[in-house]
Formats: structure tokens, sequence, C-alpha cells
């Protein structure tokens, strides 16, 4: 029996290299496959759109309304994960993945894509769920140089969703040439197979030990041994819930935390909804760039983005997190701006595109594990769900302003101009109020600065 697991011997069990390397190389594949399906409906709903015969204002709406439910579904994902665990909520959630992938292939229409596009939600609340899992093996990790550069190694999972979204592009061409343009259902059919695989594969990972000793502890309580509990509980620096989750996430040193990420992330995906979400629609509808090159902008564009996850996930740890992620997506609203109000030369578009990408894309990798440092164990996967869930609520605002502008007769790119470049601005500005939790949370009080826990490691 581990450590973790054994009140005579208490302590949380460490967690071997292999281990850790075996773990995170799931979870890139994870989020890559659950970023794959998600994009692959905003890089085919212009498809879907001429399938339907809808307008652009309509697909618009139809897309907006997909992120309602996607919403819902994601804000289940963290108190679940709290309550079944790390493993199984990574295995839920590639599992929801399949599921939404298959279910989009039989839609007829705008009700049934909505309701089955909303099971997407599983999907992209893995990444939530991956930086709370991978949070807590860095922490135990007996590979130093992994322990030392978490943010860098995390930074290479979160190159899934430039990965997945490439994957997506890619693999749309292929179809596309083969099947003929309206061939989006086979398309979400074939994304089925690798979804799956990936689900069978997270059956291998163990679960975390922060999250075996706050299981065991509830069961020594529920049996009455409450010296054993309390034993291992201070032995393994267990918080142990007192509330429910969410309720958790809104009081003392989570609280402040909490608001803010949830305020930055709304609004900076407005800039992601726009640009990556939507990327092919801005490209053909915004800049006039043809169907095909669109795809192999996204591509190329996506390619960069890779570069974006690994630059800001180092730069995090050598910087800061919260500063880099602030830095990084002032300059993707800069170069949006600039590719929106300068020429449709396919060469501008494309280098100011990906170059946007590299800085709206990139702090992700940063700001996941930013937000999973920010919460207790009993409420980590909650918070970081919660925090991530307000994606959608983005997706849904400028989607909204996005149908009413284009309804309005105004330019798609002027539309994009006020609705994604200034949502990245001002996200930019809203997280420089966030701080990092550092101090020992059995004692309840806010912890020191971001800025100081980088200076100490740099130190």
């Amino acid at each position: 029996m581990s450590n973790s697991l054994n009140p005579r011997s208490p302590g949380l069990r460490r967690v071997t290299g292999k281990e850790t390397r075996r773990a995170s190389g799931i979870a890139f594949f994870a989020w890559t496959i659950a970023v794959y399906d998600f994009i692959l409906f905003g890089t085919l709903l212009p498809r879907i759109e001429e399938s339907f015969g809808w307008s652009t204002s309509h697909a618009l709406l139809v897309s907006t309304l997909v992120s309602v439910g996607t919403a819902i579904v994601v804000l289940l994902v963290g108190p679940l994960v709290d309550k079944l665990g790390r493993r199984k909520g990574m295995i839920i959630s590639v599992g929801g993945t399949a599921a939404s992938s298959a279910a989009t292939a039989a839609t007829f229409g705008a009700a049934s894509l909505i309701g089955v596009r909303s099971i997407s939600g599983l999907g992209l609340g893995e990444q939530s769920v991956n930086a709370t899992y991978l949070n807590e093996l860095y922490e135990l990790t007996e590979d130093e140089k992994i322990k030392k550069r978490r943010g860098f190694v995390y930074s290479m999972v979160q190159t899934g969703w430039p990965i997945g979204a490439l994957l997506a592009a890619g693999f749309v061409s292929v179809v596309t040439a083969i099947f003929g343009a309206d061939s989006w259902r086979i398309a979400f059919l074939l994304a089925t197979i690798p979804a799956t695989i990936v689900a069978l594969v997270c059956r291998k990972l163990k679960e975390s030990p922060q999250f075996e000793a706050q299981q065991t502890i509830k069961k020594l309580r529920a049996a009455g041994r409450n010296e054993e509990a309390d034993a291992l509980a201070a032995a393994t620096a267990t918080v142990e819930q007192t509330a429910a989750p969410f309720k958790r996430i809104f009081v003392g040193k989570h609280r402040r935390n909490t608001i803010i990420l949830s305020l930055a992330w709304l609004f900076n995906w407005f800039g992601l909804q726009t640009f990556s979400v939507l990327g092919t629609t801005v490209l053909e509808k915004g800049k006039g760039i043809d169907a095909s090159s669109t795809l192999i902008l996204v591509v190329l564009s996506n390619l960069v983005a890779v570069a974006g996850y690994v630059t800001h996930g180092w730069a995090g740890d050598r910087f800061g997190r919260r500063n880099t992620i602030a830095v990084g997506w002032f300059l993707a609203a800069v170069f949006f701006a600039a590719m929106l109000l300068g020429p449709s030369n396919q060469v501008y578009v494309l280098v100011t595109y990906m170059m946007g990408l590299f800085f709206i894309l990139g702090p992700y990798a940063a700001i996941m594990f930013f937000q999973a440092e920010c919460f207790d164990t009993d409420c980590r996967a909650t918070g970081s769900a919660f925090i991530g869930a307000m994606s959608q609520p983005g997706a849904i605002i400028s989607g909204f302003i996005l149908t009413g502008l284009t309804a309005a007769s105004i330019s798609y790119s002027t539309a994009a101009l006020w609705v994604g470049v200034l949502g990245a601005l001002v996200s930019s500005v809203i997280v420089l109020g966030a701080r990092k939790v550092v101090d020992d949370p059995t004692d309840g009080t806010p912890g020191v600065s971001e800025d100081v826990a980088s200076a100490e490691v740099r130190a």
C-alpha cells in the first residue's frame, strides 16, 4: 500500500520520474484530441452553414448557443473531478470527446447540433483536469528537472491546443479533397477513433497522491478513526473539505483569484473565439481569403502557436506567470489589430495572424498552471474548471455581439476588431490583479504574490 494511503506510515508517496513523464505524455494526447474535436466544429462551421443553407449570422447564432451548452457541461467537470478523482476525470473527459464527435455526425438541424455539441464541454474541461492532475504530480515528482521547470514542462502538454487545431485543419483538408465539400459528417465520425483510443490509454494513469490522501482521510473519519485521520492530515498537509467546492473558491484566500482570473478568461475568449475557434470564418469573411488558402494559413499559423506555448511556459518560470500572461495577450491584440486593419495580402495576413495566435494561445500554458497553483487540493479542480468555464460565457457574449454586428450589415472585419481585439486587450489588463497563493494551505491566510514566489525560485 502506498504511503499516502497508509495512516500508520503517513506522508504522501513520491512520484517517480517515469510516472511523471508518462502522465505528461498521456495528458498531452488527451488535450490534443479534445481540442481537435472542439476546433473541428469551428473549422467546419462554414461547411455546415452551406449544408443546412444558413446565413452567416444564423451560423454564428448556432455557434453561440453551442457555447451555452458547453459552458454548463464544463462547470460540472470540476466538482466531478474533486469527487471522483483526477484519473477518472481524465477518462470521462476524453470519453466525452469521442461521444461528442460521434453524435455530431448524426445531427440533422440546428437544435440537434446545439444539443450534441454541448457534450464537447467534457473535452474542453479536460485542460482543467490535466492542469490539476499534473500540478499535483509535479509537486511530488522525484525528477528534479521537471519540478524546477514545471511550467515549461506543462507548456509542452498545452501545445495540444495548436497541434489539435493543426490536425483539425489538415484533416478537414484531406477529407474534403477525398469526399467533397459536404463531407463534414464523415470528418466527425472518423474523429471518434483517436478519441476512443486515448480514453482507453488514460486508464493506465495512477491517481495523484494528494487526492489519495484526501480520500483516505475521509474514509478514516467515516470509520470513526479520527486520531489516525488527524495524523494523516497533518503529515500530508491535507486541507479537509469543510464546505462545498463551489463555496470554497469564493471565500478567503481563493476569492480574489477566482474573480480576477474568471474575468480574464471571459474577455480573452472574445479574442480566442474570434480568431482561433472561428479562425476560418474571420479569414474568409474578414479578409476575403478563399477557403483552400484559409486552411493553409490556419495550418501554418498553428505551427507557430506551438512555439508560443513553449515560449510562454519558459517565460512563466523565469519572469512570473502572471506578467507573462499579461504581456502575451497585449501583444496578441496588437498583431490581430494589424491583421484586420492592414492589407489582404496573403503573406501579410499570414505573418500577423501567426503572431496573433502565438501571443493569444501561448499564455494559456502559463495561466492553466498558475490557476491550479491558486487552490487547495479539495477545491483545486473545481476552481480551475470554474475559471476555465468562463471561456464559454466569453464565447457566448462575443458570439452574440458578432452575430448582432454582422446582422446589422457591419463588416466582419470591423466586428472582429471591436470584439476580438478589444477583448484580448482588456484581458491583458485584468489578469494583472491576480496573485499566487504559495503559503501553507492549512493556515487559511493569503499567500505572497506570484512575483515574490518567482523571485524566490530564480534566487
